[in-house]
């Protein structure tokens, strides 16, 4: 859909009025936070205060939240899990919800190693383009987009598979997408994705990628942003473009699709697209050929591009550095803070560095509680034993009784049958927008490596690794990946990082990598389990090239759709992955630090 001349105008101001009441009524539910959250438990608890698991705790009728507190138990994925199997395997009593559950979601299996089954409903996936439309909304008014314009949206489905009742089942994402409520959203925003849904949802992850990039640079004029889930699915997408440019100009010149693309639904949509362009052909071979390592791509060949938004918190931090590499001076914005059990955030101050990032709690899109972890993860940390053996733990709070600088671990009640149930999300308070809590995101509250009395967060990796990144930028190398695990099977345990390197570099340089890492762990536990050599050396594997790529196969292989992928941190509990990493380990080095 295109506009010019005062249709173009008009679009604008549509689009505007549009954004304007979106950012109206999040104001709304934000400055009356504490009784919005009370009606949204009370919704919840009258629709499916009838089912069999609340019924099981006496709820009945309860629609207060400190009798619900009091009734119901926090919950892990385990405690439902028999009610989620039941249903998915075809029981239609109202086990979780009232409302029948007709499709489940599948999250990615990354971070305990299978996949998990949640169900979805309606009112859940409303809640979820709610959080992508307010963020829009407070990101539109700082960047506007021209409406008819396109995005880059880097999106894979998943393939869908059936549960033993028939359901479908697939990634959020997936669900999320195909939505009508998800394509309503994006005809108001009347900005279209550059890529047909046949390869959004071509089940082959490469083929989509080659297409993604080609149809993204057949409106390379036309893109206004960037998106994606994750950051790592844009910097894999440039990297993948830097080994296959020349055949993607060839593709336009000729108007004809590389026999690469085998999958016929998605090669005859993106032919209808292609047509004999030999003009934008020789631009974009012309700003190809000469590309210095390429720094800043994505301005040069999008150069109607005013941002790129992704998450970036989390397991996502590391890919920043080569994100900034190729976008240039293009803002990065992080998307919002959302899981596969539901939404849960905002990001409506878009411009704050994506380190910083700060999410604002929604409200009305589920009931939130929030249980303290003491001052600051790095105390709970060390608190976490004695709790363990006492087993304490502090009272969850509400919405509104959070702290500001208090770390808490996030526990949703939802519209899909989920009660009290503990995300393991660890995030710090950071202020208020009105009366609704700002967050930042820390982690996992599971602990990444243990070996004694030591306890090292992804967060913790996180900084030791920045550090070392800078002495490989100094050797013009780029670590392109990296997970680690804890090695007991020597005398004494120790920590082992792969690593997966774009260049050769001497092995003196990992070693002093390798030192630098292991004074970095600054955890009380790890240093002073080191200097009683109860911990041994940090050791660094590296790997051949290719080596995470295969551990991204290996998920593609079990279903997880490549935009919902992260690499693993810890493969601790992973042994397909440690037998994939370790079959393509070609160096090994030991940190010299308090040998």
């Amino acid at each position: 859909m295109e506009f010019k001349g005062e249709d173009a105008e008009n679009a604008t101001v549509n689009v505007d009025i549009w954004y304007d009441k979106v950012i109206e009524e999040f104001e709304a539910i934000t400055r009356d936070a504490e009784r919005v959250q009370r009606e949204t438990l009370k919704r919840i608890l009258e629709r499916n205060g009838v089912t069999e698991y609340l019924c099981k705790w006496g709820v009945d009728g309860t629609t207060d939240p400190e009798e619900y507190k009091a009734q119901v138990p926090l919950a892990t994925h385990a405690d439902l899990e028999p009610y989620i199997l039941r249903l998915s395997r075809g029981d239609q009593s109202p086990l979780l919800t009232t409302q029948p559950i007709s499709v489940f979601s599948l999250s990615s299996g990354t971070t305990d190693g299978r996949p998990k089954f949640v169900p979805i409903n309606d009112e859940l996936l409303t809640g979820m383009v709610q959080t992508f439309r307010i963020s829009a909304a407070y990101r539109t008014r700082l960047f506007p987009i021209r409406p008819g314009g396109r995005v880059f949206e880097l999106i894979y489905g998943s393939k869908q598979i059936r549960t033993e009742g028939g359901f479908v089942a697939c990634t959020v994402i997936s669900h999320i997408f195909s939505s009508e409520r998800y394509k309503m959203f994006r005809e108001r925003c009347q900005v279209s994705p550059c890529s047909p849904d046949e390869v959004v949802f071509g089940n082959d992850p490469q083929q989509s990628l080659y297409c993604h990039l080609l149809c993204a640079l057949l409106y390379s004029n036309e893109v206004q942003y960037f998106r994606s889930i994750f950051s790592y699915s844009i910097v894999d997408a440039l990297r993948t473009l830097e080994q296959v440019w020349q055949e993607l100009c060839s593709d336009i010149k000729e108007g004809k699709l590389s026999e690469r693309i085998t999958v016929p639904s998605m090669r005859a949509a993106v032919s209808k697209l292609l047509k004999s362009n030999p003009d934008l052909a020789d631009v974009i071979y012309e700003k190809c050929k000469d590309m210095e390592n390429w720094q800043g791509v994505i301005p040069r060949l999008w150069p109607s591009a005013k941002y790129i938004h992704c998450v970036t918190t989390g397991s996502m931090e590391p890919y920043l550095g080569k994100l900034r590499h190729y976008a240039g001076d293009l803002p990065l914005m992080s998307g919002d803070y959302g899981a596969t059990e539901g939404g849960i955030a905002a990001n409506i101050q878009p411009t704050i560095p994506p380190e910083n990032a700060t999410f604002t709690m929604v409200p009305n899109i589920a009931y939130f509680e929030f249980i303290p972890l003491h001052q600051h993860l790095e105390d709970w940390k060390m608190f976490q034993n004695v709790a363990n053996a006492h087993h304490t733990e502090a009272a969850p709070v509400g919405l509104t009784e959070v702290k500001v600088g208090q770390d808490y671990e996030v526990v949703i009640t939802t519209f899909g049958g989920l009660y009290r149930y503990r995300l393991g999300d660890i995030v710090r308070v950071t202020g208020f927008y009105n009366c609704t809590p700002q967050l930042s995101y820390m982690g996992r509250k599971n602990l990444l490596l243990t070996l004694n009395i030591d306890k090292i967060t992804e967060k913790d990796l996180q900084i030791a690794v920045e550090k070392v990144t800078r002495l490989l930028r100094e050797e013009n190398v780029e670590l392109v990946d990296f997970t680690s695990y804890a090695d007991m099977s020597i005398e004494p345990g120790h920590y082992v990082i792969f690593w997966e390197l774009s260049e050769k570099i001497e092995g003196s340089v990992i070693t002093r990598c390798c030192s630098i890492m292991d004074e970095s762990l600054i955890d009380p536990g790890y240093s002073g389990s080191r200097k009683a050599k109860t911990i041994g050396p940090l050791e660094i594997r590296i790997v051949e090239k290719g080596a995470f790529r295969k551990i991204l196969d290996h998920y593609l292989n079990l279903g997880t759709a490549a935009s919902q992928f992260k690499t693993p941190r810890c493969v601790n509990s992973h042994q397909a992955l440690f037998d994939i990493l370790n079959n393509c380990v070609i160096q090994t080095h030991f940190s010299t630090y308090l040998s």
